[in-house]
């Protein structure tokens, strides 16, 4: 499908999908990475009990909170907001 064709069938709500190579996708800043982060036993703990009772793992509940306040260091236009206090 040519991208004028891809353009009207997508300006008429039709699908579009079986226009679109797979394949090639990608999500940027998605990508994983492993990193290793040593905590007190008594967080290990307080992280397994909240964990297990939201019915996560430890690993899920860890990145949800740390995604949380990351999205609230950021201001509307998505970009990472400076520490005003380390003038």
């Amino acid at each position: 499908m040519n991208s004028s064709e891809f353009d009207r069938r997508f300006d008429e709500g039709e699908s579009v999908i079986d226009g679109l190579d797979h394949s090639a996708a990608r999500r940027p800043r998605l990508e994983q990475r492993r990193v290793n982060v040593d905590f007190p036993l008594w967080m290990v703990e307080q992280l397994d009990l909240e964990a297990t009772r939201l019915g996560v793992t430890r690993q899920s509940i860890i990145k949800v909170w740390l995604a949380e306040r990351l999205e609230r260091r950021r201001d509307p236009a998505g970009m990472a907001v400076t520490d005003p206090t380390s003038s």
